[in-house]
């Protein structure tokens, strides 16, 4: 076969001169059997990508101007070219510029194929199905031939112009994510200006390690000196002074915006290594030096620089699963096991602060500071997978660890806790106080501890725990709360039945829990003791939350996993049985959109079945914007306002004469299959106008809507949502409360359509301007973010033409699977939370009385008073 490649590379060979190019000439042709496919980014001419597969021992290549795309709606133009020797499929690098094909080339995308059907009847028919198995593309895609649409060429054959379509399935999108989101190598981690440069590969590309770390001390040489060292270049051999260390808010979501890398959050002890040569110094996270306490680590440390390093790191110990594991850590600590530092940022390097440096750059002069390093060193360099956060944290829990930290990629280090770096843990762990102990019955020593957290300056009970210990850390525990011993309780307040076995000691000991959930009441449930923390202070433990940035006031903890039964009525099969009724196919319902709460598409098809006869008044005959959420709420979701086709019949459009003089065609439902068809098409948010379809120019509401500052609670938001019914009370409308189910309330009151938009949003600005003016000290009417530190933005923004606003009973895209609940002004009162109502929760208001029920009897308008 290797003669029938030989001549299938003529042409190849022929436009190529091998003396002034390094691309491989195919002279040692592959045999024919091979699968591999190749995608190479070519910045030639112009900027193009090859796509490349192995087919009878050589590569058939197509050059995709714009790219392969993952939306099947994009159908990309791939111009068929001479084919390619197998070698050239690992080619990376910088054909000289007056060669044929000269520019930058890399490696974008590298795996194997395998044919739908016989590959070469669809390479003559123009109809080449295959799957693709690639660390990018995945999935089927296809190869047609537009025949009749070749370009023509004056000499030679004809141009052949196919194009490269992806077929529907688990991995296509319905917008474009791999171009944009992919722009570096997979074989080095290098840009195309890094390959153009000739820069150092990011990524290992040799098996064989410079240096292996050894049992046998005489062998060790663990990590290399680097390479300006040997030379013997000029460096600093001062030993680096401890700096305060950035620490990661925890929150609930992973960040998919771009600029995030993910490093795996490991279960041990922060540590902070200054070297100077052979000299070794190992801080706290609060700076005290525990050289001592740390000295296994302390020899392969001692290898990494002639100079002096300040590394950021985590002290580990592993399981006999090969996970990272405090207790395991606590055991080695006190029994002289062994130990491993995993180093993942680096703050200073012969003197030079490099804190000001974007963390890419930290983290590529640390990596070229360790060297190579082979997987059984002391040593570890932290890796980091950029994008991709929540495959990395699926993947990082379903192997059991704790989670995940994710760091902005182009952010300095800063000593403090900040939102450029966050964790987001796969299960429920932190600190909490020992203050006190119940004595066992059995001749042993406690029978549990009593935990809390300090909040306000005031020590806050939150259970007790009784399992995790060995009988050897009971013991050794009990001799420390005996030399800690008092005569009262830590406590503001403990259940009167565990007060009188109770014994109380100073509150100075740290535990680390494992635990369930808090029940409803912020007590522990099911906890388990991991090990004391001797490197955090008692004082500084308090209840750790995840931030959210949809969430203002922080209820008691809850569960975050929901059980089936808690959906009540909202079951995939209700949800199955109601798209049938409707006439609409229900595609994948079993798919998980609200990850955090198993909400499947099904279950939210219930749930707006359980919700129509409430919801369809308020949103049905109104233009609407829609939030899509293509892979669930967790991932990318864009708003989408205007028709573009492809959507079930039940989803009507409107034409409307936009501001320009264009006409657009916008959405628009009038019933419950409407509802579910949005629901197929992967609608998690329904935004609507105030005006309906019959007469767009004349809104029958008026909105406001309360933005607090941060620091700001939801009491301020209700307070402030009191006053806007006073004001609207006083000009002669009444209105009603929505708990958005996001960060606020939004304050509506109907109109009779008499006046046009103009005259509407000028009444609602005054509105607004007035109540900052009564109160400048609280309100603001503008959103100019440096006038509304510390107030409430009056935002009447909303009130003029395609302008939207959240439906009533509309789901939320947020944690906790949330809806827009419409309540009464009594009710607000006692509502805690803007997102309080769970769809669950929601379904079942709605068999409830209608706190708005007169909303559809009242004839009002601007300047005249409501009547029934």
């Amino acid at each position: 076969m290797a003669s029938a490649a030989d001549a299938l590379l003529k042409d190849y060979q022929a436009k190529r001169d091998f003396t002034k190019t390094q691309e491989p000439s195919g002279e040692d042709a592959a045999q024919a059997g091979g699968n591999s496919f190749v995608v190479q980014k070519h910045d030639a001419t112009r900027l193009h990508f090859d796509f490349r597969i192995e087919l009878d021992g050589v590569l058939k290549s197509w050059a995709v101007t714009k790219g392969p795309s993952d939306n099947p709606a994009d159908k990309r133009l791939a111009v068929r070219v001479e084919d390619h020797p197998i070698d050239y499929g690992s080619f990376e690098g910088t054909i000289p510029k007056d060669e044929y094909g000269g520019g930058t080339v890399m490696l974008w995308d590298q795996g194997t194929w395998e044919p739908i059907g016989d590959p070469h009847q669809g390479l003559a028919s123009g109809d080449l199905k295959m799957r693709l198995h690639g660390k990018r593309l995945r999935g089927e895609w296809v190869l047609v031939h537009m025949k009749g649409r070749d370009t023509k060429r004056k000499t030679g054959p004809d141009r052949e112009n196919w194009l490269l379509i992806k077929h529907r399935d688990k991995y296509a999108r319905d917008e474009e994510t791999l171009v944009p989101r992919f722009t570096t190598s997979v074989s080095t981690g290098r840009d195309m200006a890094g390959i153009a440069k000739g820069l150092k590969p990011k990524k290992q590309t040799r098996t064989k390690p410079d240096a292996v770390w050894h049992s046998d001390p005489d062998k060790a040489v663990d990590n290399p000196v680097p390479a300006k060292a040997k030379r013997g270049a000029k460096t600093s051999r001062v030993l680096p002074t401890f700096r305060p260390l950035q620490l990661a808010t925890l929150v609930s979501e992973v960040p998919e915006d771009r600029g995030w890398v993910f490093e795996m959050k490991y279960d041990g002890y922060r540590c902070q290594a200054a070297i100077a040569g052979d000299q070794v110094r190992l801080y706290t996270r609060t700076g005290k030096d525990w050289t001592e306490q740390f000295a296994a680590i302390v020899p392969p440390l001692t290898h990494i620089t002639k100079g002096s390093a300040l590394i950021d790191g985590e002290l580990c110990a592993f399981d006999d699963k090969g996970r990272a594991d405090f207790s395991t850590l606590k055991d080695h600590l006190s029994n002289g096991g062994p130990l491993s530092f995993f180093a993942f940022d680096l703050l200073e390097q012969d003197g030079e602060d490099l804190t000001g440096l974007k963390l890419s750059e930290r983290k590529d002069r640390l990596e070229t500071l360790l060297g190579k390093i082979d997987s059984s060193s002391l040593v570890q360099f932290s890796a980091h997978v950029t994008g991709n956060g929540q495959k990395v944290f699926d993947t990082i829990c379903r192997e059991g660890h704790e989670g995940i930290i994710a760091k902005q990629a182009d952010a300095p280090y800063r000593g403090e806790r900040n939102r450029s770096w966050l964790k987001i843990k796969c299960t429920r762990r932190q600190e909490f106080v020992i203050a006190g102990w119940s004595p066992s019955t059995k001749k042993r020593s406690f029978a549990s501890l009593l935990l809390g957290i300090w909040e306000d300056g005031k020590l806050i009970y939150r259970g007790r725990v009784g399992t995790g210990f060995t009988v050897d850390q009971a013991d050794a525990l009990q001799a420390q709360l005996d030399a800690r011993a008092r005569k009262t309780s830590p406590f503001v307040d403990v259940p009167k039945p565990i007060t009188r076995a109770a014994r109380w000691v100073t509150p100075e000991l740290v535990a680390e829990i494992g635990y369930a959930e808090f029940t409803p009441d912020g007590i522990l449930r099911h906890p388990s003791f991991l090990g004391l923390r001797e490197d955090k202070p008692a004082a500084d433990v308090a209840l750790e939350q995840p931030v959210a940035e949809d969430v203002d006031a922080q209820p008691k903890p809850k569960s975050k996993s929901k059980s089936k039964s808690e959906f009540g009525l909202l079951t995939d099969e209700a949800g199955m049985a109601a798209a049938e009724a409707a006439g609409i196919k229900l595609t994948s319902p079993d798919r998980v959109i609200y990850p955090g709460q198993g909400v499947t598409k099904a279950n939210l098809v219930a749930y707006y079945a359980a919700v129509a006869d409430r919801m369809l008044p308020y949103t049905a005959n109104r233009p609407l914007s829609l939030l899509r959420c293509p892979q669930g709420r967790a991932k990318y979701c864009f708003f989408q306002k205007h028709d573009t086709g492809g959507f079930p019949d039940a989803m009507k459009s409107l034409l409307v004469t936009e501001k320009d003089g264009g006409e657009e065609d916008y959405f628009y439902i009038d019933n419950l299959p409407g509802l579910i068809a949005g629901t197929q098409m992967n609608v998690l948010e329904w935004h609507l106008w105030g005006a309906r379809t019959k007469d767009i120019e004349k809104p029958e509401r008026i909105i406001f809507d309360i933005d607090p500052d941060e620091g700001l609670g939801f009491a301020e938001v209700r307070a402030a949502a009191s006053d806007i019914r006073d004001v609207l009370d006083a000009s002669g409308l009444k209105s009603y409360p929505l708990v958005s189910g996001g960060k606020g309330v939004h304050v509506i009151a109907p109109l009779t359509p008499r006046v046009e938009w103009p005259t509407v949003k000028a009444f609602c600005k005054s509105l607004a301007q007035r109540m900052a003016d009564d109160q400048p000290d609280r309100y603001v009417a503008t959103m100019s973010k440096a006038k509304r530190k510390g107030k409430l933005f009056i935002d009447y923004l909303r009130n003029e033409r395609g302008s939207t606003a959240i439906a009533p009973w509309s789901s939320r895209s947020r944690e906790g699977a949330p809806a827009a609940v419409p309540v009464s002004w009594d009710e607000l009162k006692t509502v805690k939370a803007a997102n309080q109502f769970s769809l669950a929760m929601a379904a079942e208001r709605a068999k409830a009385p209608d706190p708005w029920a007169d909303y559809f009897e009242l004839d009002q308008s601007i300047g005249n008073p409501p009547t029934n």
